[in-house]
């Protein structure tokens, strides 16, 4: 050993003043301080990359070789070090589980992301479900799960939601379509319950939760931040149309329900329509294809006024709606803000028709009116005359076999040249063999007005089959005057092989896609 080495170290530690003392136990503590928040940025952070971690040490190791020896304060500074070896084989630990993570997100072709677990239709099975419950611990920051269109893991929900708990800032669940059982939604309700943050559920699809709805309602009313709940196609019936209903009150942020294709629903909304009224935000209602019974109808005849944000309402293939009073539709005037009416296949009468027609002309936001499979309209379209004049920003007209005339199509010409249908990009007239070759060449001598139509579909019906007639010079004409125009539907129209030559000249020339027998 060198003494005078040691020596001459004794004497420079002697001749320290007492300011020099204090100012290095500055130093250390703030020194101190820095590795601890690094431990704290680096656990927040849980992708980090080892390599930074590595030069991050050794620069940590240059800057201490190059400070002032410290005082050695013994048991107190060793268990600093332990407490920081921990946080390192924490932090070592994370890094692990998040690149396992990143491992299973590839094997689908997915990206990982720390907010946002998406592995829609990617045939999942039950062993892969299982996997993913084991890395919810490393991704405590997902804040959206879609699991939707993998019809293999049903009945093993279980696997998923028992590590769940790990994922406090979940606020969107998409399960749509993945043969979920009963069994299912039991583990899903004992975990929903506990998500005060959830804001979407899309549980579509699902043909089997309907048994279990009930229990599943219950855990329901604790998320008090709901906005969207989908279930459509679950196997709802009456009396759980009813019981779900119940919840209604306790989702005061609710805009978008869908509860449509549950065909057993049908007299459960006698009940439920008037508990709609807790949903002030409300701003689409989908109830289509629910078998409504007249009593259904008369009591959402109540309630539908009073939803004055409702912006899309969907009550089609319900047919009890056409045989009611026009009641229904008359009172559509109170929603002001409605941009979407969708009421095909509704058997309506001339006195229902009539009504809505009367109620739309007060919809000035409108912008999708579909009316297809109600044979009324056919010979009446003159009705709606003042909606597409007032309707400016009308961007979707359906109007599919609907028995349609001459007089019918003269209305959507007039419309058009008046320039009453700038923004249309939508025009469905398909099968309406009723409307005679007059007709049609009315229609094409004006259809360049409808200046922004994307999507143009005039086919006959599948039975049907029928010679073009003199309308079709100006059909050709007047296809090349439509810039925007995407998609032309002209399926079982008898074409000549002239006139088949002239529309895939047409199609090369330009970017229309026809389509044609």
């Amino acid at each position: 050993m060198d003494t005078k080495g040691s020596e001459k170290k004794e004497g420079e530690v002697q001749k320290k003043s007492p300011f020099d003392l204090i100012f290095s136990q500055i130093q250390r503590k703030k020194s101190d301080k820095g590795k601890s928040d690094i431990f704290q940025v680096k656990k927040f952070f849980k992708a980090f990359d080892k390599d930074s971690t590595k030069k991050t040490n050794e620069k940590t190791e240059q800057d201490s070789d190059n400070k002032p020896v410290p005082v050695d304060y013994g048991d107190h500074r060793n268990g600093k070090e332990e407490t920081s070896l921990r946080e390192e084989d924490e932090v070592d630990s994370d890094t692990a589980g998040w690149l396992k993570a990143k491992q299973f997100m590839e094997k689908f072709g997915k990206k990982a992301e720390i907010h946002f677990i998406d592995l829609n239709n990617c045939g999942l099975t039950a062993a892969d479900i299982k996997e993913l419950g084991t890395l919810m611990t490393f991704l405590p920051d997902a804040e959206e799960i879609d699991l939707s269109w993998n019809e293999l893991i049903g009945g093993s929900m279980m696997s998923l939601t028992a590590h769940l708990c790990h994922v406090t800032r979940l606020r969107i669940l998409s399960l749509s379509n993945c043969g979920l059982t009963s069994v299912d939604a039991g583990a899903i309700a004992q975990v929903i319950g506990k998500m005060s943050r959830m804001e979407v559920l899309e549980l579509s699809e699902n043909k089997e939760l309907g048994s279990s709805m009930k229990n599943f309602t219950e855990e329901l009313k604790h998320c008090s931040c709901l906005s969207v709940l989908k279930l459509r196609s679950t196997g709802l019936r009456q009396d759980t149309i009813n019981y779900l209903s119940s919840a209604f009150q306790y989702w005061p942020y609710l805009r978008r329900l869908d509860l449509s294709c549950n065909k057993a629903a049908g007299g459960g909304f006698r009940e439920a329509a008037a508990r709609l009224t807790a949903f002030k935000q409300l701003e689409l209602l989908d109830i289509h294809q629910c078998c409504l019974s007249r009593d259904d109808v008369t009591a959402l005849t109540q309630v539908i006024p009073l939803l004055s944000n409702l912006q899309s309402l969907d009550m089609s293939c319900n047919k009890n709606i056409g045989l009611s009073s026009e009641h229904l539709f008359s009172r559509l005037r109170f929603l002001p803000k409605l941009k979407s009416v969708n009421i095909s296949n509704c058997t309506l009468k001339t006195e229902s028709f009539a009504g809505l027609a009367d109620a739309s002309h007060y919809l000035m936001d409108l912008q999708m009116l579909d009316l297809s499979w109600n044979k009324c309209v056919g010979g009446n379209l003159k009705l709606l005359s003042e909606t597409l004049k007032s309707a400016t920003d009308l961007q979707r007209l359906y109007l599919s076999s609907c028995n349609l005339v001459t007089q019918d199509l003269a209305v959507i010409a007039s419309a058009a040249q008046n320039g009453h249908l700038e923004r249309l990009e939508q025009l469905d007239i398909a099968y309406n063999d009723t409307v005679p070759d007059e007709g049609w060449s009315l229609f094409f001598e004006t259809v360049s007005s409808l200046k922004n139509i994307v999507e143009l579909d005039i086919s006959l019906r599948p039975a049907s089959s029928r010679e073009c007639g003199p309308w079709f010079i100006h059909l050709l004409s007047n296809l090349v005057k439509l810039p925007k125009l995407k998609e032309l539907g002209m399926q079982r129209w008898a074409l000549s092989t002239a006139e088949r030559q002239q529309l895939s000249r047409i199609q090369r020339e330009t970017s229309i896609n026809i389509h044609y027998d």
